[in-house]
């Protein structure tokens, strides 16, 4: 393997660990506990301080700071991580917290993301694999997005909110609670406006299931009884592994309420 390339402008902190194979910017600081894995690119002028792990094949570009301590009050100074995964896109000027002490101690971000200029990755978020946060979106603390989620350009998500799979939300949009699986999400104010039936066709999700996904929403927008006994309802009657998928979420852990369709 490779050794890893340092610019003489840069500065590595002893005990860091530098992947075989790495790049390391001009004027980039490398903080004593960080750990890049193989192939890692630093464009210039990035700053990765902290528990930090960043997976191979990441690009960070210029002016990004991760692993710096959250942007929350109640941060006393324990030890927590930020740990970044595989081939994920870091574009200029984005900004990744370590975790909290209360919110499990690990900020957590998967494989396969693009992350566009200006984004902020808050304390003890879990983010999934393959997802797109554009331009100056925020995710604020503990928030989980699941695989596949698409977050648009200046919007922001609240904290403790989960976004179900496969879910888009549109720009300029403020998310204050739970966003089922493969939902739309839209307006100032985000209302679940539908579902990403773009994204489900361009992941050549089948025709029957598409059907069901349908019929579902719109049982849980025009059923009886409260959401979660129209989902439960859901659960009894689907065949569909993307309607289950829906249904798990609902019936699952959460500290907000839930988008309903209007």
């Amino acid at each position: 393997m490779t050794p890893a390339t340092v610019h003489p402008s840069a500065i590595v902190e002893e005990g860091a660990v530098l992947g075989g194979g790495s790049y390391i910017g001009p004027f980039c600081h490398i903080g004593p506990e960080v750990v890049i894995g193989q192939n890692v690119t630093l464009k210039s002028h990035v700053v990765v301080t902290g528990q930090t792990e960043i997976g191979d094949e990441t690009t960070v570009f210029s002016f990004s700071v991760l692993g710096e301590i959250p942007q929350d009050l109640k941060f006393k100074g324990e030890k927590t991580k930020l740990v970044i995964g595989k081939r994920n896109r870091i574009r200029e000027h984005v900004t990744m917290n370590t975790g909290t002490e209360g919110g499990g101690g690990v900020t957590r971000v998967g494989d396969d993301g693009l992350f566009m200029a200006g984004c902020h990755v808050a304390h003890d978020a879990q983010v999934g694999n393959r997802v797109i946060v554009v331009n100056s979106a925020a995710l604020a603390g503990h928030c989980v997005l699941e695989d596949d989620v698409i977050i648009g350009g200046l919007s922001g998500v609240h904290q403790w909110v989960r976004i179900g799979k496969g879910a888009i939300i549109g720009a300029v949009t403020m998310v204050t609670n739970d966003v089922i699986p493969y939902g739309l999400v839209q307006a100032p104010r985000g209302k679940l406006d539908g579902l990403n039936l773009v994204g489900l066709k361009r992941r050549g999700v089948a025709r029957s299931d598409i059907t069901a996904l349908r019929a579902a929403f719109q049982m849980l927008a025009q059923g009886e009884g409260a959401f979660q006994d129209r989902a439960r309802r859901l659960g009894e009657e689907t065949q569909s592994d993307y309607v289950r998928e829906i249904v798990d979420f609902v019936l699952g852990d959460s500290d907000r309420s839930f988008l309903t369709p209007g």
